[in-house]
């Protein structure tokens, strides 16, 4: 998002929860009554950080997707995206990457609403290539495999912009384990990102293909990107 945003692209994020059913860090760096609100502000640093656009939320009750009418909430992000008319919507793919049942759920809303987006380019989802969940031993991580991957990205560039922007999520770090490894590992899961597409209109423009496009990525994140997420 930040190598996006240096290039002129207008990143924006939709997010679905507030994250109030998750950590508080350990020991807590809050109540439970303020978490919702801290989570937020944690989002908003981390947005301000990247240098994309103040973040979107939908105000569902973090945990708890599955319960949610998944019609009204593809409706919202179809409303979103055509107030916005992204390019290309970045989200969850069908496993949620870690599994979480809030990220399966806002994937395939996402997707539906791509579907039924008739001028969006492309759809795709964040993704961990099997050879690298292997070698960090990730047990939480739902990889793909390695040929399965349509683009990585070298974010080295941006690489402190994007730890800071981590570090913006104190409520999650004690539960992050790659923060606390080697910078080695840090380096093989954080400095390439890497990307599965999931659905293309016109996979001949290439949109997600070179950063220097002035494209209107929409998120991922999903970030025009929208990350369409709950806060991990």
């Amino acid at each position: 998002m930040a190598l996006l945003a240096r290039g002129g692209v207008c990143v924006q994020v939709l997010v679905a929860t507030r994250g109030e059913a998750g950590s508080r860090s350990d020991p807590p760096l809050c109540t439970a009554e303020e978490l919702p609100a801290v989570r937020e502000g944690e989002l908003r640093c981390a947005c301000s950080v990247l240098g994309i656009e103040p973040p979107r939320l939908l105000d569902h009750h973090d945990g708890h997707l599955k319960e949610s009418n998944p019609e009204h909430l593809t409706e919202k992000i179809l409303a979103v995206i055509r107030q916005v008319h992204p390019q290309v919507v970045l989200t969850f793919g069908p496993d949620g990457l870690s599994g979480h049942p809030d990220h399966v759920v806002i994937g395939q809303c996402a997707a539906e609403a791509y579907r039924r987006a008739e001028d969006l380019s492309a759809l795709y989802a964040l993704a961990v290539p099997r050879s690298v969940a292997e070698r960090l031993h990730m047990q939480r991580i739902q990889p793909v495999p390695d040929e399965a991957i349509a683009m990585s990205v070298d974010v080295s560039p941006v690489w402190e912009v994007k730890l800071a922007a981590i570090r913006c999520h104190a409520t999650q770090l004690a539960s992050s384990p790659i923060m606390h490894a080697p910078v080695e590992q840090q380096n093989l899961f954080l400095g390439t990102e890497h990307f599965v597409r999931l659905a293309a209109r016109r996979p001949e423009e290439g949109v997600m293909q070179s950063l220097a496009l002035q494209v209107r990525l929409c998120k991922t994140v999903a970030g025009t990107r929208m990350s369409l997420r709950s806060p991990i």
